[in-house]
């Protein structure tokens, strides 16, 4: 009803509306793409909403920020977009604010940290969509064979690598610092040792003194003594390392929920850990969420905004968050999966949302700043580098990119 009244209202013309929306793949294969998911989500919609139809483009993630940012240039925004960032398109004035489409109910339902996370400058533009976080992985049977019970801090998990090594583990402790996520490895790493890419007044502090002594512990402790596997970190993607995982050839590393489902295929038995701190279990760890935007550019807030509510109802974000292992974005899908006997695998990951920080990403120099961390950090740990002389170089490119020079 409110869909069909909204097209004689903020649309000015007629009551079919036809509602573009550029998605993301978060499928593996071709039975479980996004697109049969939205296929589905969408057919259910129209059906109850006969003046909107909803058009969805999916795209792989190496292609839909590129895509949209391709229709924006063009001046042909869609109406909706679920990517990776919004801040530059929040910054440029193209975005509707939160509050002009969603219901208050929904709204409340976003996970808190979640939802601040999507603010630029105090106002939501960024709606959450998919969240994960990290936890780390070990490979029981080679513990087992080794003597080894997980590790809480810092120094156990060195001395587990080094054991590992000894019974001739490949990866004791998988370092992915390659280009393709090293901006994950790195800030789950950073987090542990009691800094991050931002300080408590959201500056970035890339070479604070807490994040040069955990590159200079992860060189000395880890690198130099041979614990982190044959490839350089530098050069180690995380898809390789999560395969190597799977493989049965490492001991460790930091992994999100998709490695679960790798892991049994694979036959190998895990277990999951908070990851380490300098001196026990770290207090914080690294958050991920995905972006549903909505552009201004054609109108139709009233429709955006219904049917957003309807992608965010507790059934559809379960749905959603159990087909393609991700945690729920809302408060009430996250209660519903945390009691749920179906989804105990998920649960030490939900556990760990509200202690989680994500990237910095309401800010629009993010994007710079994470294309220079994947390219670079891998250097810190490099034979003969300063993992100090790393960061400062880091924290530069961030300094200048965040005011614009």
């Amino acid at each position: 009803m409110t869909a069909v009244l909204g097209g004689c209202g903020l649309t000015g013309g007629s009551d079919d509306v036809t509602l573009k929306l550029v998605a993301a793949e978060y499928g593996d294969s071709a039975a479980n793409s996004s697109q049969k998911y939205w296929d589905r989500l969408t057919d259910t919609y129209e059906s109850n909403h006969s003046g909107v139809k909803i058009d969805v483009t999916v795209y792989s993630w190496n292609d839909v920020d590129r895509k949209v940012k391709e229709l924006v240039a063009a001046g042909n925004p869609p109406d909706m977009a679920q990517i990776g960032s919004y801040a530059d398109y929040a910054a440029d004035n193209l975005l509707y604010q939160a509050d002009d489409l969603l219901s208050i109910s929904t709204q409340a339902d976003f996970a808190s940290q979640l939802a601040t996370a999507g603010r630029v400058k105090d106002v939501q533009y960024g709606m959450p969509f998919a969240a994960s976080t990290r936890l780390l992985f070990y490979n029981k049977t080679l513990f087992s064979k080794a003597g080894l019970t997980p590790p809480k801090s810092w120094k156990d998990l060195a001395a587990d690598a080094a054991a590992l090594k000894a019974e001739g583990v490949k990866y004791p402790y998988a370092l992915p610092l390659g280009p393709e996520e090293a901006q994950a490895e790195t800030m789950q790493w950073l987090l542990s040792g009691g800094g991050g890419y931002t300080d408590s007044f959201g500056t970035y502090g890339l070479d604070s003194p807490e994040n040069v002594a955990t590159f200079t512990w992860l060189k000395d402790e880890l690198v130099d003594k041979g614990l982190t596997g044959p490839v350089a970190p530098g050069k180690l993607n995380r898809a390789s390392a999560f395969s190597a995982f799977a493989d049965g050839d490492v001991g460790m590393l930091n992994g999100h929920p998709s490695l679960m489902k790798m892991a049994q295929k694979q036959g190998v038995e895990y277990g999951m850990v908070r990851m380490p701190g300098h001196t026990g279990p770290s207090r914080y760890s690294m958050g991920v969420a995905d972006w549903m935007t909505a552009f201004r550019h054609n109108g139709h807030a009233q429709q955006v905004g219904d049917f957003l509510d309807f992608v965010y109802s507790e059934e559809n974000v379960l749905d959603f968050s159990r087909e393609y292992d991700l945690l729920p974005v809302t408060n009430s899908a996250s209660e519903t999966m945390s009691a749920a006997g179906r989804d105990a695998a998920l649960k030490p990951f939900l556990d760990e949302l509200p202690q989680s920080e994500t990237y910095p990403v309401g800010r629009t120099s993010w994007a710079e700043v994470a294309a220079d961390v994947k390219k670079n950090i891998g250097g810190a740990v490099a034979p003969g580098s300063t993992p100090a002389s790393v960061l400062a170089g880091l924290e530069s490119t961030a300094t200048k990119a965040d005011s614009g020079t």
